[in-house]
């Protein structure tokens, strides 16, 4: 599959970059490995993001690589999710991947879940 780098597609943070690449590390991930981002109904404000390690790829995904990271996303959450940057943040808030999401038109307290 080809791998996309336009601007409408998900971006990822240098801080993003070096947190996944320890995780992948930290668990002995094969190299086909990435991460699966995706969106799914519910959440307090409709939809919620999902973001997975997955071992490949899955047929009719949309492969996004970046700095050596693989991001997989099926059709319809990329939907909803371009333009997305994912970033990594640690500080007095807690630390973990935020969505930073340019099609949301609200978010919750959280930042977990969005309406478009």
């Amino acid at each position: 599959m080809e791998t996309k780098t336009t601007k409408d597609t998900i971006r990822l943070t240098a801080a993003a970059v070096v947190e996944i690449n320890r995780l992948i590390t930290e668990h002995a991930m094969p190299e086909t490995a990435g991460v699966r981002v995706g969106v799914r109904g519910g959440g307090c404000s409709g939809f919620s993001y999902t973001l997975n390690f997955d071992v490949q790829s899955a047929p009719g995904d949309e492969i996004v690589e970046q700095n050596g990271v693989r991001l997989f996303c099926d059709p319809k959450s990329m939907l909803y999710l371009q333009g997305t940057t994912l970033d990594y943040t640690s500080g007095l808030q807690g630390k973990g991947f935020q969505f930073q999401n340019p099609n949301a038109k609200g978010t919750c307290g959280c930042g977990e879940s969005f309406t478009v």
